[in-house]
């Protein structure tokens, strides 16, 4: 499993991702990605599961050194006393007394941006998350974040796979060194019987998924988070990290659409024209 280390992270490429997984299928999902050997588990305050994921985490008995663990704060607790009793909250729920890495989850059109990123940056230094970043930026709302308001962005969290390019926003986190954590990598089941990565896939005695998950491995600093309670889908995926693409198999992933964005929330912000 390769690491991320960029930007003071140490974060396991392939992540588990736990977006709509809740109750004791949630857990028995945590332990189940954990004891196959996934070290990078992703969850957020809005799913409602950070209790589950914490209570596999412990029933996992893997020591907390060992694993990354992502939480993220809802765009309706970004003012400052709010987001601290969120952090609070998550931590109890989690079993922790830190975070390797604290999100906000999406931002808010009301939100006092540089007060939430204060915050964040507070929270970093008392020890609660070792670094901080963002989901689901536009360029504007990164370059305010970075260039204007000076937060340490560790990573910035969005949608990307095989079918959704985002352009400007790749050029703008590229050009600083900015890892990604690409979710819905998989593009929410569409490319998990794609006809194109599944001629790929016969070539490589693989799954499309695998394919799709390979392409986004293969990229530099990318961190793809699929999800699955299947245990047998969850070694699956993590088969990706053995295929190896070559340039015939890249330029027939270049031929797929990539404006099919999957997440589009009625508060999302205005996404790049170019994404």
């Amino acid at each position: 499993m390769h690491i991320i280390t960029a930007n003071g992270l140490h974060m396991p490429q392939l992540g588990f991702g736990t977006w709509r997984i809740s109750g004791p299928e949630c857990q028995a999902a945590v332990e189940s990605a954990i004891s196959l050997g996934y070290r990078h588990i992703d969850t957020g305050q809005m799913y409602g599961n950070e209790a589950e994921v914490g209570a596999g985490v412990a029933a996992s008995g893997v020591p907390r050194t060992e694993l990354h663990i992502t939480t993220k704060v809802w765009n309706q607790n970004l003012a400052p006393d709010r987001l601290r009793a969120a952090m609070a909250a998550s931590l109890e729920m989690l079993r922790t007394d830190y975070v390797d890495l604290y999100l906000i989850h999406w931002p808010s059109p009301d939100m006092d941006l540089p007060a939430a990123l204060e915050t964040m940056m507070a929270l970093q230094q008392e020890g609660k998350a070792r670094r901080i970043g963002v989901a689901n930026f536009n360029v504007a709302l990164l370059r305010r974040s970075i260039e204007e308001v000076g937060a340490p962005i560790a990573a910035v969290q969005f949608e990307y796979h095989a079918l959704l390019r985002q352009p400007a926003l790749l050029r703008y986190v590229r050009e600083r060194g900015v890892p990604i954590i690409a979710y819905s990598p998989l593009a929410k089941g569409q490319l998990v019987n794609h006809p194109v990565l599944a001629e790929i896939a016969r070539k490589h005695h693989a799954t499309p998924s695998q394919i799709a998950l390979a392409w986004l491995l293969e990229q530099e600093d990318v961190a793809p988070i699929p999800k699955s309670v299947r245990r047998e889908r969850q070694q699956e995926n993590l088969g990706a990290l053995d295929v190896v693409l070559d340039n015939a198999d890249r330029a027939a992933i270049e031929t797929l659409p990539k404006d099919r964005r999957c997440v589009s929330p009625g508060f999302a912000p205005a996404w790049d024209p170019t994404g």
